[in-house]
């Protein structure tokens, strides 16, 4: 790819980018989240079709033009996006192959069809029955077919945008094991994740973007995870989390016996007897395995959680009776949910529309909706958490992920929140993103505002918190001051297995 140029309007995404990848090579390609890494893959894919940008690229030093993806995997070239595209009524055998079934007389060869894509699983060692239905699998086993079905078009080129974003440990195992086999093949790979560890484990050149522009292309063996960090952000990057000194007030919001119950298997509880409280100016830390119950601790104190629950909570010494999100707006309690895309944004609207949302009656009055003064809360908020963008009339789903999640937050401190949940407030972001959150994180604290805080991220719960809640099957299984707090003590609360340790 040479001197790729992409401009959307009032953005140049790309400015002049140059990229190479040669037969049976790993090359990552990272940056910040707005770099220009996945407009650059779409570009080579033929999603954005030639003569919406300038530039060359080339295939075994040929000029080529796609004008659709379809053109670009007849060239050899298969992406596959964060965004699985899978249609989960069929089975795998039909998704491998959907558009290019297999037929005799007219007719598709279901037979052949269920054969060859056997075969594929078969070469690729997933023991995945063809037949299944997509839906009935988990998401790491549906990006494993994803990947199958890049490779059932005999790619030459596989580009994978942030892979592993859902996979357990077994799976990011199971997926190395395959991209190596690839490699071995001549297969080329371009491979895009702000998992630097993964990077460098798999690497054998590095490119790095920064505001639509190519820093450089290293060999791997040549950096280290600080080097390209301090590429990523334009700036030496030195201790990740701000250093903590935070004076607690009276405690803002308590919980006692909280229990959330499964919305499937009646008496099964997801939350057992927790009770916690948070006071005004601290950081409280929620840690825990997946499936400890977490989310649905913070859900069910918010009433987001469709099923049964029950305890009681008490904001500022009183008992209060929140029986939807709205009664737990009105008490105080702001929630920036884990997925931000599905429940957080309405990524057709603006920032505006979506800063304003949670807090509307508040910003513009109980009656008539005052667009000049959402507009000034809109651009005061986006101007401390330092959201890039163009304007409030952005629409949110062009932002990359870590303005989309600032967006996000300054959505809920528009309701001036007593008490602010945070699950999982840096997923999907990159470093620098990351950075920003984790400062206004400690500035909110600082200004007393009473923070609870889920990660699946143990450096980013120890990092942030003044206090450490574990969560092991539901129940409070470890508490820990922040000078007590070690990653041993609480990986082994999290097991379980406090007794042993305590």
């Amino acid at each position: 790819m040479r001197n790729i140029v992409k401009e959307f309007p009032g953005v140049r995404a790309l400015d002049g980018v140059s990229f190479d990848l040669q037969a049976g090579e790993f090359h990552s390609l990272v940056g910040e989240n707005g770099a220009g890494k996945s407009t650059l893959m779409k570009v080579l894919s033929g999603v954005y079709p030639f003569g919406t940008y300038s530039g060359d690229i080339l295939v075994d030093d040929s000029v080529r033009k796609f004008n659709t993806i379809r053109e670009a995997e007849r060239a050899g070239i298969a992406i596959i996006f964060q965004e699985l595209s899978l249609v989960k009524e069929l089975t795998v055998g039909e998704n491998i192959f959907l558009g290019r079934e297999p037929s005799r007389f007219g007719v598709i060869d279901s037979t052949l069809l269920y054969k060859k894509a056997g075969q594929l699983l078969k070469d690729l060692n997933l023991p995945i029955n063809p037949r299944t239905k997509v839906g009935n699998l988990g998401i790491g086993q549906q990006q494993l077919v994803e990947i199958a079905k890049a490779l059932s078009q005999d790619a030459k080129i596989l580009v994978l945008d942030e892979p592993t974003a859902a996979l357990t440990e077994s799976e990011v195992e199971t997926l190395f094991g395959i991209l190596k086999d690839l490699k071995s093949r001549g297969v080329g790979m371009i491979y895009i994740s702000h998992k630097l560890g993964e990077v460098f484990e798999m690497s054998d050149r590095i490119t790095v973007l920064r505001d639509g522009k190519t820093v450089g292309t290293n060999d791997a063996k040549d950096l280290n995870v600080a080097k390209v960090i301090a590429l990523m952000v334009g700036r030496e990057v030195g201790d990740i989390f701000p250093t903590t000194s935070h004076e607690f007030g009276e405690t803002v919001l308590e919980v006692k016996n909280l229990s959330v119950y499964d919305l499937d298997i009646a008496g099964k509880k997801l939350v057992s007897d927790v009770s916690f409280a948070v006071k005004k100016g601290e950081v409280l830390g929620i840690a825990g395995l997946m499936g400890a119950g977490r989310s649905e601790l913070l859900m069910g104190v918010f009433a987001a959680w469709n099923g049964k629950v029950s305890g009681d909570v008490f904001v500022e010494g009183v008992k209060v009776k929140i029986d939807s999100p709205a009664e737990a707006i009105k008490n105080g309690i702001g929630f920036v949910t884990e997925d931000r895309k599905r429940f957080g944004l309405l990524l057709e609207q603006t920032i505006q529309d979506n800063s304003t949302l949670a807090g509307l009656k508040r910003i513009s009055g109980a009656f008539l909706i005052n667009r000049s003064r959402e507009t000034i809360a809109t651009k005061k908020v986006m101007k401390s958490l330092h959201v890039k963008a163009n304007s409030p009339m952005t629409v949110a789903g062009t932002l990359s992920g870590g303005n989309q999640q600032k967006v996000v937050l300054g959505k809920w401190l528009l309701t001036n929140p007593k008490v602010l949940f945070l699950d999982e407030p840096t997923r999907g972001i990159d470093v620098g993103a990351k950075q920003e959150i984790y400062a206004e994180i400690n500035k909110l604290a600082k200004e007393g505002l009473a923070i609870v805080m889920v990660s699946s991220e143990l450096p980013e719960v120890l990092g942030l918190s003044d206090r450490v809640l574990v969560l092991h099957e539901g129940k409070l299984s470890g508490e820990f001051t922040k000078t007590e707090a070690t990653p041993e003590k609480v990986m082994v609360a999290a097991t379980g297995e406090s007794k042993a340790l305590f």
